[in-house]
């Protein structure tokens, strides 16, 4: 088993500790936080956030049975933020401001927390899970909305594949977040938009 964001159970829980540890809640997601820009989450231990937040461990663990979901509730509170649909006058201009926020968001601590998600959710299929349906879901889905907007307003061509499309305009972002091998810029972004876009635009 993965000694660090390893599940102890097949669920990752996550959610703010409840009447009697309602207190300590606010200092551990601070405890959380503040050491992951310390450290890697392979690195963080329960110990150290039980320290950092001057909580005993029985408390960490009373509501998050293991460092993941700990983990995971730090980054839907902290990180995660909610989903804003952005005021724009086409589709094309919304997906450019989703692109613009997900790679600023990228070049900070969340797309640090991402990655380190991402990396342990290969050995443990709830990270990933959870990830995806409390976070990326919402994401996708409402850019798949924009593209259907675009197509029905006459925008993009009627052939388009909303879901496809999504893939080859936003894949690539996560794709050099995990291996690091480029920087990922606003231009980098736009790039790829314009590439993606090149087949489907009807004018």
């Amino acid at each position: 088993m993965n000694p660090v964001l390893a599940s102890e159970t097949n669920t990752v829980r996550r959610g703010r500790p409840r009447n009697d540890s309602a207190v300590s809640h606010a200092p551990i997601m601070d405890a959380v936080y503040e050491l992951l820009q310390e450290k890697s989450a392979r690195e963080l231990t329960m110990e150290a956030v039980a320290k950092r937040a001057k909580v005993g461990k029985p408390t960490l663990y009373k509501w998050w049975p293991s460092k993941a979901a700990l983990v995971m509730a730090m980054f839907h509170e902290r990180l995660a933020g909610h989903l804003q649909a952005p005021a724009a006058a086409t589709a094309e201009e919304a997906i450019r401001t989703k692109m613009r926020r997900l790679i600023a968001e990228f070049n900070g601590l969340f797309g640090k927390v991402m990655a380190d998600l991402i990396a342990e959710g290969q050995s443990d299929p709830a990270i990933l899970h959870e990830l995806y349906e409390s976070h990326m879901r919402v994401r996708r889905e409402s850019t798949v909305a924009d593209i259907v907007r675009g197509k029905l307003s006459g925008e993009f061509s009627s052939k388009t594949d909303p879901e496809l499309l999504v893939d080859a305009i936003f894949a690539p972002v996560y794709y050099r977040l995990l291996l690091r091998f480029a920087p990922l810029t606003e231009q980098y972004g736009n790039n790829l938009i314009d590439q993606a876009l090149r087949g489907v635009r009807t004018r």
